[in-house]
């Protein structure tokens, strides 16, 4: 088991290694190379256990993509985010389980509502990929990436409520709600908890190797801890994430370096793993069933698959257009309470020394969703690729105690060939429709160069306040008659487009007036520091999108390790 485990993932990493190496959906290649490969006979035949796999495989890949997504953007999409990570999921789940105890009525209606839940919820993975090579619009990268954060949380919780129905439990609607509403606030509760922990040791800890690790750790506690209190692990996972990530530019710039390469190794295990190990399971599934009931199970999981298909567009545009209602009612609401003077002295009590000031306007923009046009709604419509949680709780069910075999087998087959069928039909030709209707983020890179010189003008003028406040104390320690070694400083530092640049110049000897090495990388770093918390104060105000910040961060990151390279790298003896 161990040696076919290994042989797995190395042969799911050399393939996934050539995909990326080619530009190809790394996803989709392994899932039909594992495939045809488990026809191969000295193929080991993996069996893991459905729960096993989820607590293994999904709080590291939530957790890292939740760290990934800007939580101001998903704030802002939280109404789309919803309509699709829990109300597609319920519809989705009463359609098909209804489909299913109309074909195949052994299943019982609980047990055909338990398949719904189970291949509800579409897994982001695949469509991510193809999405972020592609450029897709960050209104729709976040709207997929934020379903995919919260639509297991609902499926897990229908799953667990399906099945104890299945094994004799009576559950009621309100009690089935009541389940729902405890595991959202333990969850979320448990996992803002481990977010604040692990932020504060991120502040405190100046060790990035005990960081890391302490990151790759901690996902596991806070989905384990909210699933043994009745709690969703997955939601621990993501608000965690959301929490971490948020607050990630306040900490050291090696904690960052040191965090971004080490999840895109573990996501990329992980994720070639999991489609290798979906493609080999075909053998297993097909040989557990009987041959008299192949023929109703190819039907079912062929209604399935074209229910979950169709489903999908069928609900995302009326929700969508029911959602710009929404908003436009709550705008009207808003413009009322403006006329009348409550938003306004709302604000004037909420003052606060610590947080940017936000005007009417920019609060009345926060109400706002990014527009979907048709053409979005066309591409989140088709962005529904099945994953893990399909497979693993599909796994989970076939043994449950008290469901027919038959049933349980049945379920697996299913799952099985949504799962499989998502990921070719859909995968495949996902790039094809973004290409065919022109789905690009054109007026995204605009409003980016225009945020990006309003934030560099900010920052310039941050600059030159943070050098009037050095100069003061530069004469208040060396004298009157020490300005004009300053002023060469500052004119140097002004000049330098990078501080990579200013820690190079710090050598070049030019004359009496020339900074000592340590005090140009003294007033760098605060240079620097004083730059970063303009982004963080643009972003916070609304005026910044919060990608543009991390990248911003990112190059201020590299020119701070430039900075520590040349000092390490300086001659004993130099100044």
């Amino acid at each position: 088991m161990d040696a076919g485990i290994f042989f797995v993932l190395t042969g799911a990493l050399i393939v996934a290694a050539i995909a990326r190496w080619r530009g190809w959906p790394a996803p989709l290649l392994v899932t039909v190379v594992a495939l045809a490969v488990s026809f191969v006979p000295f193929v080991p035949n993996l069996e893991i256990d459905g729960h096993l796999l989820l607590t293994l495989v999904l709080p590291p890949l939530l957790y890292s993509a939740a760290l990934d997504v800007s939580f101001i953007s998903f704030a802002r999409s939280l109404p789309q985010i919803r309509r699709l990570g829990i109300g597609l999921v319920l519809v989705t789940t009463l359609v098909v389980g209804l489909i299913a105890w109309w074909i195949l009525p052994s299943l019982t209606l609980p047990g055909a509502l338990l398949l719904g839940a189970i291949v509800a919820p579409p897994d982001a993975v695949s469509a991510a990929a193809i999405g972020r090579k592609l450029g897709l619009p960050r209104r729709v990268m976040t709207v997929l990436s934020g379903e995919s954060l919260i639509n297991d949380a609902t499926s897990l919780t229908l799953y667990r409520v399906f099945a104890s129905i299945v094994l004799g439990a009576t559950v009621s609607v309100w009690e089935g709600i009541g389940q729902f509403a405890l595991a959202v606030v333990f969850g979320v509760g448990i996992g803002l908890v481990f977010g604040i922990v692990i932020h504060q040791l991120r502040l405190r800890i100046a060790d990035p190797v005990v960081i890391g690790t302490f990151g790759l750790l901690v996902p596991f506690g806070a989905y384990a801890i909210a699933e043994h209190v009745g709690g969703s692990g997955v939601l621990a996972v993501v608000a965690m994430g959301l929490f971490v990530g948020f607050n990630s530019p306040s900490t050291s710039y090696t904690t960052r370096q040191q965090e971004a390469p080490l999840w895109l190794s573990a996501d990329f295990l992980l994720e070639s793993f999991v489609f290798a190990y979906i493609g080999l399971q075909f053998p297993r599934v097909i040989s557990d069933l009987g041959d008299e009931s192949v023929v109703h199970v190819m039907l079912l999981s062929g209604a399935v698959l074209l229910a979950v298909l169709l489903v999908r567009p069928a609900f995302v545009y009326p929700a969508n257009a029911w959602g710009r209602f929404q908003q436009q009612v709550r705008l009207r609401r808003f413009d009322r309470r403006v006329q009348s003077g409550r938003v306004q002295a709302r604000l004037v009590r909420g003052k606060h020394p610590r947080k940017p000031q936000m005007s009417v306007e920019q609060l009345r923009g926060r109400m706002i969703a990014p527009a979907l046009t048709w053409k979005d709604n066309a591409v989140i419509s088709w962005a529904g690729m099945r994953g893990v949680v399909t497979l693993a709780t599909a796994l989970a069910a076939a043994d449950l105690a008290d469901l027919d075999r038959g049933a349980g087998h049945a379920i697996v087959v299913v799952a099985y060939v949504v799962t499989l069928g998502t990921l070719l039909l859909q995968g495949l030709t996902l790039p094809w429709l973004i290409r065919v209707l022109g789905v690009v983020a054109d007026s995204e890179h605009e409003e980016d160069r225009r945020q990006l010189a309003a934030v560099r003008a900010r920052s310039k003028e941050a600059g030159k306040e943070y050098l009037e406040q050095r100069r003061s104390e530069w004469i208040a320690e060396h004298g009157k008659g020490s300005t004009a070694r300053f002023d060469a400083f500052e004119t140097r530092l002004l000049k330098m487009e990078t501080d990579a640049d200013r820690a190079q110049a710090s050598t070049d000897g030019s004359g009496p007036a020339h900074p000592t090495y340590a005090e140009l990388e003294e007033l760098s770093r605060g240079w620097l520091q004083v730059r970063r918390e303009v982004l963080r104060q643009e972003r916070d105000a609304g005026k910044l999108n919060e990608e543009v910040m991390r990248e911003l961060i990112a190059a201020m990151d590299a020119e701070e390790l430039a900075l520590d390279t040349r000092g390490a790298l300086r001659l004993p003896g130099r100044a």
